[in-house]
């Protein structure tokens, strides 16, 4: 049986202590399930998180971390790609918890079972970008490393700050990068040279490289291999799903010219894969920005893009061209903003705008309305200087600030977090609505709204595959493996794949019971933490706009929500039942 191991972390004493947790992942699995044991043990920590078939197998490449979100005020739960999986592991860490906090902004090197903790004031206010430029030269490191940062919004505490991955990854939502920055963490790197040996060589390798053929020839990775995530703009947009002007239609005119087509053809410079992946799904466009305009001088920039980006600073503005999303996605990368929250955020305050709640007092003279990038970059640098309170208040999220300033109806918000990208339906809200970190990517709803578009499901069948599935993504990122592969790694697979990696005790029975039981400590947490059930109302707007699927009929939806909040709260009698038996 292999070990797993969490290198403990007191950035107030510099004590550290490596614990073995093989124990916990033989009840939680790993990755969320682990961390959000230790999270509820350990409420103001920092938890980073690997799966026991990390960087074993193909495209089981992510790491999530767990925190205590200053945006909901309950379960910050975020995951990123890049190298962070593969330095965890090579550094003999399936699981880092940081606590405490540093007496002056520093950084955190982790190199094997080496941790120092290094004064960085001489960062304070750098950009993501440029943190990641000089400690990878001021810290050489060894294997393949990983340095986690965040910008500006980070160390001022935005409740939207995210914290950036390597080159062009982040863990992007729910505000990780305001709980490094209260813990005065600018960075970590993490690094070494370690390796579990497999049991059974032949057997391993045999079992890899079939479902690295099975990646290899999947249709749904080869889409996000050709453009990405960006290949969804025009098929959303066709089906009246692609939220433009705040979620006021969801047809975009100028589609085809912000489409993954476009992006590709106008900027494309490289793509990138995770460390462990074969899919290569980033995608990076190249971007020249002027700092000496009579001199003509240049610089170039290498930026990711992807759906969520080019929704949030581009449909959802009105931005109606692809040369005018790539600055706005360059100074949110240079704040380390989450794209989808400060995105959404400008949405409402253009509507809010528009009728008369905001006014040029409160912007300083600036005029707002859809598809001005010009005016949203003067927007987003004076948020980043703080220019006056409301420019201020931008960066603490659009619930806070509609209600502040008024405008509640405007604010398209799913239990305190931006609204993700998709308004397929009543089943893609009800999936952010009821999720555990209200995101797209707890299940499946747009999915399920798109099916339901051509074939007849009744409302419990729906409300049923939804919750099916937001289960099975928990035993999938208990693993953390990267979504794109979910429908690859069957129960059965993932099964045969620990047995093979000397992982031995779990059934496909044991794998539902563990995800039910993790479900439940999630919303344990979040019910600790002043979620409320009664709380959980689609935004006003919504009843009123026309999704992919028509409008909203509001005894359905309650009738869906009602259904869901029922299995919900059965996971939570699990989660009891569970630790009154520890």
């Amino acid at each position: 049986m292999r070990n797993f191991s969490m290198l403990d972390i007191d950035l107030s004493s510099g004590k550290t202590e490596r614990v073995d947790v093989t124990d916990l992942f033989m009840e939680f699995l790993g990755g969320t399930g682990v961390a959000t044991k230790l999270l509820m043990d350990s409420p103001d920590s920092i938890i980073f998180a690997i799966g026991p078939l990390s960087q074993i197998y193909p495209v089981m490449t992510k790491a999530v971390a767990l925190f205590k979100s200053p945006l909901t005020g309950n379960l910050g739960e975020s995951y990123a790609g890049g190298r962070i999986a593969l330095a965890m592991y090579e550094s003999g860490n399936h699981i880092i918890r940081i606590r405490g906090k540093c007496t002056n902004l520093s950084y955190l090197v982790i190199e094997n079972d080496t941790i120092q903790i290094t004064r960085a004031e001489s960062l304070k206010g750098f950009s993501a970008l440029a943190t990641e430029r000089v400690l990878r030269e001021k810290e050489p490191g060894i294997g393949k490393r990983s340095i986690i940062r965040i910008g500006p919004a980070g160390e001022r505490l935005s409740p939207i700050a995210c914290a950036t991955v390597d080159s062009s990854r982040h863990f992007g939502r729910l505000g990780l990068g305001a709980v490094m920055g209260g813990k005065n963490l600018k960075a970590i790197l993490i690094s070494g040279d370690r390796a579990w040996d497999i049991p059974n060589p032949k057997e391993f390798r045999n079992l890899f490289q079939r479902i690295y053929k099975l990646i290899k020839g999947s249709e749904a990775t080869a889409k996000y291999h050709s453009l990405g995530t960006a290949a969804n703009i025009l098929p959303l947009s066709y089906i009246n799903s692609l939220p433009t002007n705040n979620f006021t239609v969801g047809t975009f005119d100028q589609a085809d010219s912000i489409s993954g087509e476009t992006f590709a053809t106008r900027h494309l410079a490289q793509q990138i894969s995770c460390a462990g992946c074969p899919i290569g799904c980033i995608h990076m466009a190249t971007y020249r920005e002027t700092f000496d305009q009579a001199d003509q001088h240049y610089k170039t920039y290498k930026t990711s893009y992807d759906y969520e980006l080019i929704y949030a600073l581009g449909s959802n503005l009105g931005i109606s061209t692809s040369d005018q999303i790539l600055p706005l996605i360059l100074a949110v990368e240079k704040q380390g903003w989450d794209s989808m929250s400060i995105g959404v955020t400008l949405a409402w305050a253009t509507e809010a705008y528009q009728k008369g709640i905001i006014t040029q007092i409160h912007t300083q003279g600036l005029i707002l309305q859809f598809g001005d990038a010009s005016t949203y970059l003067q927007v987003l640098e004076r948020i980043a200087k703080g220019a006056n309170e409301f420019y201020t208040d931008l960066e603490k999220g659009t619930s806070f600030c509609s209600n502040k300033y008024g405008g509640t109806e405007y604010a398209i918000t799913f239990g305190g977090l931006e609204a993700p990208g998709y308004m397929t339906g009543s089943l893609a809200f009800l999936a952010f609505l009821t999720g555990t970190r209200h995101s797209h990517l707890d299940s499946n709803g747009y999915s399920i709204d798109q099916k339901r578009m051509t074939q007849k499901i009744t409302l419990e069948d729906a409300v049923n595959e939804l919750y099916e599935e937001a289960i099975w993504r928990i035993t999938f990122n208990s693993l953390v493996g990267c979504l794109f592969v979910r429908k690859i790694y069957t129960r059965e697979l993932v099964l045969e794949c620990l047995q093979t990696a000397g992982i031995e005790g779990f059934t496909a029975e044991r794998l539902d019971e563990i995800a039910h039981r993790i479900h439940g400590l999630k919303f344990k947490y979040k019910l600790t933490n002043g979620f409320r059930f009664e709380d959980l109302a689609l935004p006003e707007k919504l009843y009123q706009v026309k999704a992919g699927l028509g409008f909203i009929n509001p005894e359905e939806f309650d009738q869906m929500r009602n259904l869901y909040i029922q299995k919900i709260k059965e996971d939570i009698k699990l989660a009891e039942e569970y630790e009154k038996g520890l």
